[in-house]
């Protein structure tokens, strides 16, 4: 039954650009420390700038503003305030690849120069619009505390940080077989890879020592002129008569040692292991355990350099080889095999192990450290944790922190070719290039080598904190209260933020970190590959930023949640509903001069201290951060209780009443409906605004309900078990009577003879007018059953 004579229909685009143009003019979430003692300040993930926001931003920004929104409002009569900046990460790879896509070209096919030219023109373009999506999505970060990971402040920042860490003996160079992105032309680190399930031929050769067959199975035929050794298992009976001799390689005719090496696994392929320069990162334990000397015949491109397949692609000289080998009767079997590869997470394509020179800083000689540090940290949801513990006891390799790339944080760094001598930029120097100053080796004068590469991204990235402290003149340090971030970047993003904190002030970074699931859609992951993509702009434009937000807090922290157009609908259908309860609220509030009746009605007294749990209940929530519990018990109790109970019985009262009787409801309706729309506008920011705006503000006097003062749980109003009863009683008693008039094609407002049990009226005596007001009953009697009569 709809009690609300308006038309429900709002204008969503117009309300919501109303009220995104006022938060920015009249600066309400300006970030102001002045006498501010608790300061609540947020580390924020800052997306990469490559288009428009895809939905896991807009599932996992909407939930961090949830808590942030809430925490504002909760601060707001405790001497506190919100640090909210906003950052976009527009430097390295990710940018890189972008620009490449979308102005058709490659970085290695123009200069440096021209390249990061082209790159800072284009974010120029893209950057406020991608600014403006998150603005839109009511992100209510200062905007105006504002980074980018590749604007002259935070190179500074990055360069001082190698810096200190090369000073510190953190930081070091060295030439390593380093995982390496032949599509991208980078070396990447660890947290870079993806594991891929990919079909592949497993072939077993024909090795022979002293003209007996030793088959050897591999995936990897085209490393058979980089092998160096064979490893049989020390165990292995049946290789036991060829450890020490020699094994000649099938086709290249060329001969290594037969090793006693408990790496090789007897039970996979014929037992016997194939060890290339490099395969993967066994070849590399490998071979440095045992101090082979590597052959390597990949270059940096991914192609094969020697011999007759020179040039060749490494698919090409794969599928060349096996043909080779098949012509010469050196392949004894042949399956298909579906096989884990190790990938670039950037681009998909396979990694390979090529000896380069690169930046490392060390991490390895500190796991337990690292852990200690994750422990200190507080964990929303507690599981996350684990797979922080589990990534850091993984590690296999130092940070590769260098790229191969044009666009990025340049490596402040010369050196001298003649000397070996390493030149470190001044700290009055930053941000510096070194490809655009000159530097002499203070050692023997000669003209230094400036370093071609650039930082990995997280490099810069792992800086956030120290980068937005810097914007406010370091008035709020590490640790900052909150990390929010998701689960894909824990070994990235969080890690490394970690590393840095640790290295650098020996403390953590921030005391807790949330972290939010994935999006999927029928229940697999979204991805363009599949064309399953939702774009939140699309959702934005059809339902409003409410809708979509409303969607975003249907789920917990860590959890994956199912896109569905039904559960958009429900956020309008709930904003719908909250337009119309304020209408019929403020229509019978015209006489209402906002004062507190001397004594409460018992129905009203039952409802607000109803109210005041809930109050109690959404508060606990928000500060564990289950805003999925606060949406669903605030959506619970204002449309069963409020809407379908509260509204309907104090209808009369509100029309008809005199004095105390309407004062009473009056001063109920007004307080229950502005603390229902405060506990939901951390979830829904644009409606309860619109709505505190036309009927609250002239008597709050509050500029935003954004800034007013989060409810106040009343402990002096003990919960009640009977009262609860009570109400209880009383809803399910009016459930009964509107069935009973559906049941009988009756109208609502017919007349009746209420007959009700007598316990049943005993426990609810105090509130029988109430009832009959609403029932419409003219005769309310005790009886041995309920029942329902028309008069």
């Amino acid at each position: 039954m709809d009690l609300y004579m308006a038309d429900s229909k709002y204008n969503f685009k117009e309300i919501e650009e109303k009220w995104k143009n006022f938060w920015e003019k009249e600066k309400i979430f300006e970030f102001n420390p002045i006498n501010k003692k608790n300061i609540y300040s947020i580390d924020t993930p800052p997306p990469y700038i490559s288009g428009k926001m895809h939905i896991g931003h807009a599932f996992s920004y909407s939930q961090q503003d949830f808590i942030i929104r809430f925490q504002r409002m909760f601060l707001a009569n405790k001497n506190g305030g919100i640090f909210y900046p906003f950052g976009t990460d527009d430097n390295g790879l990710p940018t890189e690849r972008f620009i490449e896509k979308t102005k058709n070209v490659k970085s290695k096919n123009m200069g440096r120069a021209d390249f990061i030219d082209l790159c800072i023109k284009t974010l120029k373009e893209i950057t406020p619009d991608c600014i403006q999506d998150f603005k839109n999505l009511g992100i209510s970060a200062d905007y105006n505390v504002y980074y980018s990971t590749i604007d002259d402040n935070s190179r500074k920042i990055s360069q001082k940080s190698f810096i200190d860490l090369y000073k510190s003996g953190e930081a070091y160079q060295k030439e390593f077989p380093t995982m390496w992105c032949p599509e991208c032309q980078t070396s990447i680190a660890q947290a870079e890879l993806e594991d891929k399930n990919e079909k592949s031929l497993f072939s077993t050769l024909k090795f022979s020592c002293e003209n007996k067959n030793l088959p050897i199975a591999t995936t990897r035929p085209e490393l058979l002129g980089a092998c160096v050794a064979v490893f049989v298992h020390p165990s292995d009976k049946k290789y036991s008569d060829f450890v020490g001799k020699k094994a000649r390689v099938p086709l290249f005719n060329f001969e290594v040692p037969i090793i006693k090496d408990a790496s090789a696994d007897p039970n996979k392929g014929t037992g016997a292991l194939m060890v290339c320069s490099y395969g993967d990162k066994y070849d590399v334990d490998a071979i440095n355990r045992h101090k082979l000397i590597p052959k390597i015949i990949l270059d940096t491109s991914g192609r094969v350099n020697f011999g007759e397949y020179k040039g060749l692609k490494i698919k090409e000289a794969r599928k060349k080889i096996l043909e080779d080998l098949k012509k010469e009767n050196l392949i004894l079997e042949q399956k298909e095999i579906n096989h884990v590869v190790n990938c670039h997470d950037k681009c998909g394509q396979e990694i390979e192990f090529i000896p380069t020179n690169q930046w490392f800083i060390k991490i390895l000689d500190k796991k337990k450290k690292f852990i200690e540090q994750g422990n200190k940290i507080k964990w929303y949801p507690e599981f996350m944790h684990k797979r922080y513990d589990n990534w850091v006891n993984g590690l296999e390799w130092d940070w590769s922190i260098s790229r191969n790339r044009h666009f990025g944080v340049p490596i402040p760094v010369w050196k001298c070719r003649k000397c070996n001598e390493i030149i470190l930029a001044k700290e009055k120097e930053l941000p510096v290039d070194p490809l655009q100053i000159k530097k002499n080796c203070p050692k023997c004068k000669s003209e230094a080598e400036p370093e071609k590469m650039v930082f990995d991204t997280w490099a810069t990235s792992s800086l956030t904190p120290q980068i937005a402290s810097s914007l406010i003149k370091n008035k709020v340090v590490i640790p900052y209260s909150l990390r929010p971030q998701g689960h894909d970047i824990i070994r990235t993003w969080a890690f490394y933020t970690i590393v840095k904190s640790y290295l650098h002030e020996n403390k953590i970074p921030w005391k807790e970190i949330v972290i939010s699931g994935n999006v999927s859609l029928g229940g697999e992951k979204m991805s363009k590959s599949k064309g399953n993509v939702v774009s939140p702009i699309d959702i934005m434009d059809k339902y409003g930023s409410d809708a979509l937000r409303f969607w975003a807090a249907g789920s917990k922290l860590g959890n994956d949640l199912d896109y569905q157009e039904k559960d958009l609908m429900a956020g309008t259908k709930m904003i719908n509903k909250i337009i119309n309860a304020s209408r019929f609220v403020f229509m019978n509030l015209g006489d209402y001069h906002f004062k507190k009746p001397k004594k409460l009605e018992k129905l009203d007294e039952l409802f607000l201290n109803k109210l005041n749990y809930l109050v109690k209940n959404c508060t606990d929530e928000f500060k564990k951060y289950e805003y999925s519990r606060v949406k669903q018990e605030v959506e619970q109790f204002f449309w069963k209780d409020f809407c379908d109970n509260y509204l309907e019985i104090v209808k009369k009262r509100i029309y008809q009443g005199e004095g105390n009787l309407k004062l009473s409801a009056q001063y109920t309706l007004y307080k229950s409906l502005l603390t229902i729309l405060k506990l939901i506008s951390p979830i829904m920011p644009f409606i309860s605004e619109e709505i505190y705006q036309e009927y609250f503000k002239r008597n709050e006097k509050i500029k935003s309900i954004h800034l007013s003062s989060w409810p106040e749980f009343n402990n002096k109003e003990k919960e009640n078990k009977k009262d609860s009863e009570i109400l209880d009683k009383l809803y399910f008693i009016i459930s009964q009577i509107r069935q009973e008039k559906s049941k009988q094609q009756k109208p609502m407002n017919s007349e009746i003879a209420l007959t009700l049990r007598k316990e049943d009226y005993e426990e609810i005596k105090s509130v029988l007018e109430d009832l009959k007001n609403v029932s419409n009953a003219k005769v309310t009697k005790e009886g041995k059953g309920f029942e329902v009569e028309f008069v």
